[in-house]
Parts: structure tokens; sequence; C-alpha cells
């Protein structure tokens, strides 16, 4: 496994470990938030970029204070659980993308790599080892590439492509090879929002990663072929303070 150390990769650790050998879990440290922020203000802009961090600060905090009931029912629903990883087995590096990343892959020398939360692979570490890597998306792609792609279906009002897809992973931003994708609407009660969103689906995505990995193993993998015509051009990231507060408000998404 190819990880960010916080809770979500946590929980899909504790999944696959129940089923499979996890024989390494690949740390990466990820890109310092300063220089995120510097990025994507370059990108997006200044005023966007501090709507974003305002949204983060003030909305993100009250609706993780307010949603812990049902984040945990949700959890026990679908039996996961946040595990830490096997220290024995973990590794932290500072970048997947160096040269030190890219001789431990192939020491290693994998046959399925299954990234959660971390940066995006160059083609260079993708190709120094025979493996395929896979990777859990939060939306259904290639419509919905980016950051909380169930939010932003609903947003849209295009709740049939309100899910999460599992697929193969390529040098682009959510372009990879479809697997497995699966709709969450009808999980979705006025229970939940922006968070909850996240795992309802995972407790979707799990058994999708799960098939991938056997076909994977019974040599058994079918891909859906994302062609350039499908993929947008758009990327989604986290919405502003004053986006999320009026589409709460005068919408109800929340």
């Amino acid at each position: 496994m190819l990880v960010g150390d916080w809770n979500y990769p946590k929980m899909v650790y504790q999944s696959l470990e129940s089923e499979f050998n996890v024989d390494k879990i690949i740390v990466d440290n990820g890109i310092s938030t300063s220089k995120l922020i510097k990025r994507r203000i370059k990108k997006l802009g200044f005023i966007r970029v501090l709507g974003q961090l305002l949204f983060r600060v003030v909305a993100v905090s009250y609706i993780n204070a307010t949603s812990k009931k049902r984040i945990q029912e949700i959890l026990i629903k679908n039996n996961i659980k946040e595990v830490d990883f096997d220290r024995e087995k973990t590794v932290e590096i500072a970048s997947i993308n160096s040269d030190e990343g890219r001789q431990l892959l192939k020491k290693l020398n994998p046959d399925i790599v299954v990234i959660v939360t971390t940066r995006i692979l160059s083609k260079k570490t993708l190709e120094c080892v025979n493996a395929k890597f896979i990777n859990i998306h939060a939306g259904i792609t290639p419509l919905y590439r980016g950051l909380h792609g169930a939010y932003w279906a609903l947003i849209n009002n295009d709740k049939d492509n309100c899910g999460v897809t599992v697929h193969l992973v390529d040098e682009g931003i959510d372009t990879g090879n479809i697997l497995y994708q699966e709709n969450i609407t009808d999980s979705i009660t006025h229970k939940d929002n922006f968070m909850t969103y996240t795992f309802l689906q995972l407790a979707k995505a799990l058994p999708l990663l799960k098939k991938s990995i056997r076909d994977i193993q019974l040599k058994s993998l079918k891909t859906k072929v994302n062609t350039k015509e499908q993929i947008s051009n758009d990327l989604y990231y986290h919405p502003t303070l004053w986006f999320y507060l009026y589409n709460r408000w005068v919408h109800g998404i929340k």
C-alpha cells in the first residue's frame, strides 16, 4: 500500500488486511501545506483559495463536530474500523516520486500497489516496476476528477454520477482506466453532508477494491478506457466558504 498517514488509509488497510496479505505500507509524507497553498493560488487565484481555506477552517470544523454520530453509524454498519498500520511493515519516505521512493518500489517488486490519498505519481515512478497501481477515487470518473466528487455531483444535480470509482492509476489526475464504479445516492439520508459522503463512498468502494485485487490475482481484470474526449477538463477542489453556505441555505446541499 502507498498511503498518507491519517484515518482513511488506515480504514482501507484494516479492510484489506482481513482478507489479503499487505506486504508493505509506504507512507508518503506528502506535499507541505504552504507549498500546496502556493500552487493552488497560482492555479486558482488568491480570493478563491482564501475562500477554500475559510471553508476548511470554519465549515469543516463545524461539520466534523456535528457529524461524529453519523460517521460512526456508517462505519459500524459496514464493519469499517480504523486500525493503525503494522509498524513492522511500514516505512516512511519524503516522496514516492523521489529516487529513494523508486528504489524502494524496485526492491519490493510488488504485483499490486493500492494507493490511498497520496500525491500524483509520476510516469517515471509508475513505470519503475511491473505492478498494477489501483486507486479509490471519491467520485465518478472521468466526469468528477479531483476532490469531493459526490458533493459536486449533488451540486450539479447529477445524482446518476454521485458515487465512487476504483481505477488503475496513470500519470494523469484520476484519468486511469476504470475497474468498477458504484452510485451512493441510495445510501444518502437527511443526516449526511460534505464529510459523511466520504464514508458512504468508502463503504461502497471497499468491496470493489477487493474485487479488483481478486481479478488481478485470477488474471481476469477488465477495464473501461477513458478516452481523451470523455475526460473533463474540469478539476474539482474544495468549495469556498461562501459557495458552500449559499448552496446549503438555498438548495439544501450540505
